[in-house]
Order: C-alpha cells, then sequence, then structure tokens
C-alpha cells in the first residue's frame, strides 16, 4: 500500500507540476500579448503624435501664406496712390489751385482704395461718445450741445468690414 501512495503521491506532484507549467506557459502569452498591445498603442502613439506635428506646421505655413499674400494684395492696391504722389511732388506748377487738385485728386483714389479694403471712416462729428470707436482727447462745457456728443474731431478714424477699429477717432467731446 505504501508503494501505490507513493506513486498516488508522485502523480499528483507531476499533475501539480505539469498545471503550474501550463499556468506559467498561459501566463506567458498573456504577458506578451499585453507586450504586443502596449507596441501597437505606441507606434499608434507616435504615428498620431508625428501626424499632429505635420499638421501643425502645415497650417503654420499656410496661414504664413495667408498672411504674406495679404500683404501683397494691400501694398499692390496702396501703389497707385504712391504713384500719384509721387508725380504730384515732381511736378512743376506754382499754381496752387492745381496742387491743390491733384492732391484732391489722390485723396479721393486713397479713399477708394480703402473702400476696396473695406475699410471706412468712423462717423465721429455730433455723435455720441463711443469709447469703442472714439478717443477723448478734451472736454469741453457747452450747454447748447447735448451731453456725451462728439462736438470736434482732431484725427479721423477707421473701421474695417465694420467690425474691427484700425485707428479711433481722436474726438472732443460735450459734457
Amino acid at each position: 500500500m505504501e508503494k501505490e501512495d507513493k506513486i498516488k503521491e508522485t502523480e499528483e506532484i507531476i499533475e501539480e507540476e505539469e498545471n503550474a507549467e501550463e499556468a506559467v506557459n498561459e501566463e506567458e502569452n498573456k504577458l506578451k500579448e499585453c507586450e504586443e498591445k502596449l507596441k501597437e498603442a505606441e507606434d499608434k502613439y507616435l504615428r498620431l503624435f508625428a501626424e499632429f506635428d505635420n499638421y501643425k506646421k502645415r497650417t503654420e505655413k499656410e496661414k504664413n501664406t495667408r498672411y504674406r499674400d495679404a500683404v501683397i494684395d494691400t501694398v499692390a492696391e496702396l501703389l497707385p496712390v504712391l504713384d500719384n504722389l509721387e508725380r504730384a511732388l515732381s511736378a512743376e506748377s506754382d499754381d496752387a489751385k492745381a496742387i491743390k487738385d491733384g492732391v484732391e485728386l489722390v485723396e479721393k483714389q486713397m479713399k477708394e482704395t480703402l473702400s476696396k479694403l473695406k475699410v471706412s471712416e468712423i462717423k465721429a462729428l455730433g455723435e455720441e461718445f463711443d469709447p469703442n470707436l472714439h478717443n477723448a482727447v478734451m472736454h469741453i462745457e457747452d450747454e447748447n450741445v447735448t451731453e456725451n456728443t462728439v462736438v470736434e474731431e482732431f484725427i479721423k478714424g477707421y473701421i474695417y468690414d465694420n467690425d474691427r477699429v484700425v485707428r479711433h477717432s481722436m474726438v472732443k467731446v460735450a459734457n
């Protein structure tokens, strides 16, 4: 009986070892599977990171290109005005009226150019003071004028596309 018990005991030990070996193999397979998934995730992350970096570089380049194009287009619109100013300065004339008429034509051309660029003057004189559009540099007491009314404009203001101030009007306001 002792022999049988020892055989049975040995068989149980062998079975336990086989089960333990199977469990170790199973855990090793799970570990390999996890390592593969981690490697795939790292690879996916690195690709996504590189793609995002390329996207940032591309959009920055596009932004710079659009800005440069806008500057070039704006300068191209302004160059004819400069040409006319240069012609006016090189003209030999003692006729003040002719010079004045020439300057008025250049002014008209400049206003038309600004209009093409969607830049317009800010209305100030006689309007209610608006700190978003006007910069009050002087105040006066005048009972003949409604309070907070612009009574004098020192420097004209300009607005782009009716929503972004290019330059505030410098004004005198009645209190």
